[in-house]
Parts: C-alpha cells; sequence; structure tokens
C-alpha cells in the first residue's frame, strides 16, 4: 500500500473517530475539526512531524500546535494511537473523570500550548523556534490557525517577529474553510488577498487543496526547505468536510446535531450512506 493510500486510510479512520468520541459528550465543535483531518494525518503518518511514540515529552520533537482550540479535541485520537495515553480515554471526551478537555489543554499529554482564545498559539510557536534557532536546534514547529485568526492584531505581530528573525523552522498551516461562527469571512470583513499580505510581511507562502493527500505532501516537503523565511500554508478546505449536511454552513460551526443528524453523520464518516 502506498504512502498517500495508508494515509487516506488514517484520514477516514480519523474522522469516525472524532464523530464517535464527540457525540456521547454532547458538545464540540465537529465541522472545524473535520476541515482540519488531512493536515493532521498527513503531518503525524507522512513523516513530517518529528515525535517518539510513547513519548510526548520527547525532547527532539518537532511543536505541534492547534491554535483554533475548539477543534484541538480532532487530534485527540492520534495522540491515543501514537501512545501518549489510553485509548480509553476517548470514551470520556468532555467528562469530569477524563483528561480530554473541550478545548486544547497543556495537562494533556502531547498538547504543547493551552489554546482557545484565538491567536495566541502562533506567537508562543514563534517564542519555541527562536529558542531551538539561538541553540542551534533543529525542532520545528507547525501550527494549524483558523482564518479567522487573521483578524486579530497579535497574528500580524508574530508574523513581524518571526520575518525578522528568519525563523525558517516556523510553518503556519491556514485552515481556510472560509467561515467563522458569524458567517463567510468574505461577507464580513473580506480577508483576501490573505497570500499576498503574508508575503508582504516577509513569510514563504504556498496555497494548497487542504483535503488533496497528494497536495499537501507536496506542500509540506517544500515548507520544509530551509530558506531563512517563515512558512505559510493556506490551506483551502472545507468547513464540516465528510458530513454533507454539515459542509460549508456555518451554523454548524457551534451547533450540535440532534439525534437523527448524529446517527446520519455517523453513518456518513463509516461509508454507510
Amino acid at each position: 500500500m502506498s504512502l498517500i493510500n495508508k494515509i487516506k486510510k488514517k484520514s477516514d479512520w480519523l474522522r469516525h473517530e472524532i464523530v464517535k468520541m464527540v457525540l456521547p459528550a454532547g458538545q464540540g465543535h465537529i465541522a472545524s475539526a473535520m476541515s482540519q483531518v488531512e493536515i493532521c494525518t498527513t503531518l503525524f503518518y507522512g513523516g513530517f512531524l518529528k515525535y517518539k511514540k510513547n513519548n510526548p515529552n520527547y525532547k527532539d520533537r518537532d511543536y505541534f500546535i492547534i491554535s483554533k482550540g475548539h477543534s484541538a479535541m480532532g487530534v485527540y485520537p492520534i495522540l491515543a494511537d501514537i501512545g501518549y495515553f489510553k485509548k480509553k480515554e476517548l470514551e470520556k471526551f468532555g467528562k469530569p473523570n477524563g483528561i480530554l478537555r473541550i478545548y486544547g489543554d497543556k495537562s494533556i499529554p502531547g498538547v504543547e500550548c493551552s489554546t482557545g482564545s484565538l491567536s495566541q498559539a502562533p506567537g508562543i510557536a514563534a517564542g519555541f523556534c527562536y529558542y531551538n534557532k539561538l541553540r542551534k536546534k533543529n525542532n520545528k514547529c507547525y501550527v494549524i490557525i483558523s482564518d479567522g485568526e487573521n483578524y486579530e492584531g497579535s497574528i500580524w505581530e508574530t508574523a513581524m517577529f518571526a520575518s525578522n528573525y528568519n525563523l525558517d523552522n516556523l510553518i503556519v498551516i491556514i485552515d481556510r474553510n472560509k467561515h467563522i461562527i458569524l458567517g463567510k469571512t468574505e461577507n464580513l470583513m473580506k480577508l483576501e488577498p490573505l497570500g499576498k499580505k503574508w508575503a508582504s510581511f516577509g513569510w514563504d507562502v504556498q496555497t494548497v487543496d487542504g483535503h488533496s493527500l497528494k497536495d499537501l505532501n507536496s506542500c509540506f516537503k517544500k515548507a520544509n526547505i530551509k530558506n531563512g523565511k517563515p512558512k505559510l500554508i493556506i490551506a483551502d478546505t472545507i468547513k464540516g468536510k465528510g458530513i454533507s449536511f454539515m459542509e460549508g454552513v456555518t451554523r454548524w460551526h457551534n451547533s450540535f446535531p440532534n439525534s437523527s443528524e448524529s446517527e446520519q453523520a455517523l453513518r456518513e464518516v463509516k461509508n454507510e450512506k
């Protein structure tokens, strides 16, 4: 089986695991987690993210942060799969007797920093990368941010800082699903031309189909070339990808499916339509 096919299987598995984990909790941003699936599986299972199974504190690891904390739970099944905590914890998601929070929390093995307040994580990641540069360490940092985070001023402070200090070990991925809680980004306050804005701050910018495993693989290979510039990847994605009634619909940003919708969602991610 080719690497791409293996990652495709992991992507299908991850969608199913997310829905299976979240539905019993009765809370969680399913649609936001669906749009980032292929990004996460390509990094973890495609050989790009350096980590050691069963050891979340491995000192030579690359850092992985989901800045849009409401979708941080989308990586929990992967963290369990690589042995950072017991898979039984997935069944206790969002419950007082479990370790897995609705939002990313540093108390969870494999979660590098607490997230939820949008736009803070890229600055934290830039600090990690600056530290590693000073000490001539090879650790990289991958950060997934939402497109809505580009409305925040601290994002652009980070963009200026990272460029000034030539942090080519920092790779930021925008989950560009074009929806925030209030509606479509371009109907509220236009973000475009987003790539040109980041490039004007001195970043090396690529745009990619965020659901194409082949294209993501090529994109991450280019992003790992050291050229003195921090890297930005604009991943064009679909909010709610894989669940037909959620795809590209704003209200699913923070709505939770009823019982019949939950059954349909579970059928669809199991490919039982």
